[in-house]
């Protein structure tokens, strides 16, 4: 590591920590229903929602209803992100002709599962397939609704906590309109001017066909792309305009917008934890959260980008400079842009896993096999590293929950969280939602290691087993449980290496993500639901607290433990196997690889 490049991390980590507070406490006075500053401008807005929907904003729901229309809402989504998908040949705005032919049944259903569930897996190249009128008006709006519901849910479970003696935890309407008015649709709107600014295209003109210096011919893809891709980062969404994601120049010319788009992942989740502070009176309580993520996010960045630094010891080998100089950055540039460097991939690469986005700017797959294993693991938490917007503060507090209950096992006392007693029902919610993901993970990448599928099939006998993947072995292992963690974890970036746009891959992924969306937050509501009836109990020299370090490292130990206990075997076959190989073929061929076969 170099001194410039840990200077870039604390950079970053820097602008994101001074905006926590500000933030952080908008939201609190947004959702508790307090005038703001915005209100003059957007409170219009709001009212004419709640008319044209047919809401009231002062009537809230119980846990039951709030789910319900969580569920409708998603619904409602899937429906219209599927059928503008199959329509788009009939639909404006298709300079390029677009037809039905460019979107299956299989992948359009896919897509319209990864936009509702917020994890934007995109199993085809944006320019290629999609017209301008579906990126727009199925994917861009679904980045802002998506993103809307998960904070949403999480202002519930904050409620949950809060609130005593009562069976409502708000009002799903509300609290999605008030997310999308007052917090997501401001800056994204200032937002995608300052990235057009700076050189990221925005427009409705067919694509250019350019002749090179060369002589030869190249078609210039281009789009409305500023404005779907602030809201991509800014939602946590990570679905690009380009195939190529953030590595695309018209997505992310310069560094100075690479920096930016890595502080718009992490802005709303690190807010968030103020926010919940403030909403449950004890803004230790936030800080305490925030610093859990901080400790597993700065892990993690600094693990991956020691060991892109230090790069591949086979090349080493080979006599090609691997220490960075003046003169050439050394470690593993493979599959990075120049532009970017080691430190910035690796940066984005951890952040983008840690907080549920699922945008890159470097191909993961390219990574040395620990660096390329911290993304994986991020996800495997279940993205409680900062997380998605929102989905990382109610992740957090599942863990929490588990966290207090070891806590109470330990010195045999009823375990509380924020007054609360932590009891059987919120228990067994939390390791429902635990479980479930796990088992989506683990099942789904087991078959698809194992059974034979045609690419254009779902099952094809004679066929070899894993016939879409670039790699076999240990890497090959690797890119498939990437995938199946990526849509479980409603991440959706890619490790790469392996074709997803088949009927089997479309279908199956599909399925993991509406496990790890609903499957994790349902459990989660019906315990803020539960929690909610609770009388506070008062706090005494007993009573365990959740504000200091203490807390923060159970909390932290607590995510680590569950992760590495629940995945380490697949690990082990996958990225560890393929570092022992990388750096001894000796060891690996007579101790591990029998173990992998």
């Amino acid at each position: 590591m170099t001194s410039i490049g840990i200077l870039q991390i604390a950079l970053f980590f820097g602008l994101v920590l001074v905006c926590i507070k500000p933030l952080g406490a908008y939201m609190a006075r947004i959702f508790e229903g307090q005038r703001t500053f915005m209100h003059p401008v957007l409170r219009w807005l709001e009212v004419l929602t709640y008319k044209l929907i047919g809401v009231r904003e002062e009537v809230e729901q119980r846990w039951t209803h709030y789910t319900a229309s969580l569920l409708s809402f998603s619904t409602f989504g899937f429906l219209i992100v599927y059928l503008l998908q199959r329509a788009q040949a009939y639909l404006p705005f298709n300079p390029q002709g677009f037809g039905t032919p460019n979107v299956s049944p299989d992948l359009a259903f896919n897509t319209a599962v990864s936009f509702v569930t917020n994890t934007n897996w995109q199993a085809y190249s944006g320019e290629s397939t999609l017209s301008y009128f579906v990126q727009m008006a199925a994917l861009a709006v679904q980045n802002f609704a998506s993103a809307a519901a998960g904070i949403a849910v999480a202002i519930a479970v904050v409620r949950g906590f809060a609130r005593q003696e009562l069976r409502t935890i708000g009002n799903f309407w509300v609290d999605v309109t008030r997310a999308t008015v007052y917090v997501l649709l401001p800056l994204s709107i200032i937002g995608a001017l300052f990235l057009c600014s700076q050189g990221v295209i925005q427009n409705l003109k067919p694509y250019t066909t350019v002749t090179t210096v060369e002589g030869a011919k190249q078609t210039i893809a281009q789009g409305p792309v500023a404005s779907q891709e602030i809201i991509k980062q800014l939602g946590t969404n990570g679905g690009g305009f380009f195939g190529a994601n953030s590595a695309h120049p018209f997505e992310n010319p310069t560094p100075l917008i690479n920096l930016l788009q890595m502080f718009l992942i992490f802005l709303i989740p690190a807010a968030l934890t103020y926010t919940f502070g403030r909403m449950v009176g004890d803004t230790r309580q936030g800080w305490a959260i925030f610093a859990a993520f901080s400790v597993m996010f700065l892990i993690g960045v600094f693990v991956a980008y020691g060991f892109e630094q230090t790069g591949n010891p086979i090349l080493a080998k080979l006599g090609l400079e691997t220490a960075a100089t003046s003169g050439q950055a050394g470690g593993n540039m493979e599959g990075k842009e120049v532009r970017f460097g080691i430190v910035n991939s690796a940066l984005f690469a951890t952040a983008t896993t840690g907080a549920s986005c699922g945008a890159v700017n470097s191909m993961h797959d390219s990574f040395t096999p620990l660096a390329g294993l911290v993304p994986l693991f991020n996800i495997m938490t279940g993205e409680v590293i900062f997380g998605g917007v929102g989905a990382g503060l109610y992740g957090i507090l599942l863990y929490c929950i588990i966290a207090v209950f070891i806590a109470g096992l330990m010195v045999g006392r009823t375990p509380e969280y924020l007054g609360k007693k932590i009891e059987q029902k919120e228990v067994k919610m939390a390791m429902l939602a635990i479980i479930a993901t796990a088992f989506s993970i683990l099942v789904f990448s087991g078959i698809s290691s194992v059974i034979p599928f045609a690419k254009n099939g779902y099952w094809n006998p004679p066929g070899p087993a894993i016939a879409n993947l670039t790699n076999t072995g240990p890497h090959g292992l690797s890119e498939i449980l990437y995938a199946y963690t990526s849509a479980t974890g409603n991440n959706g970036s890619a490790f790469g290496g392996l074709s997803p746009n088949t009927p089997w891959y479309n279908l199956t992924i599909g399925l993991a993500m509406l496990i790890g969306r609903f499957l994790f937050l349902i459990p989660l509501l019906a315990a803020a639901g539960s929690l909610a009836v609770k009388k506070k109990v008062p706090t005494t020299s007993g009573t365990f607290p959740t504000h200091g370090p203490l807390f923060v490292g159970l909390l932290v130990g607590t995510v680590l433990i569950v992760g590495a206990l629940t995945f380490f075997p697949a690990l082990s076959l996958g990225p560890i196997v393929e570092h022992f190989l990388m750096h001894s073929g000796k060891l690996f061929s007579i101790v591990l690889l029998p173990l992998w076969s």
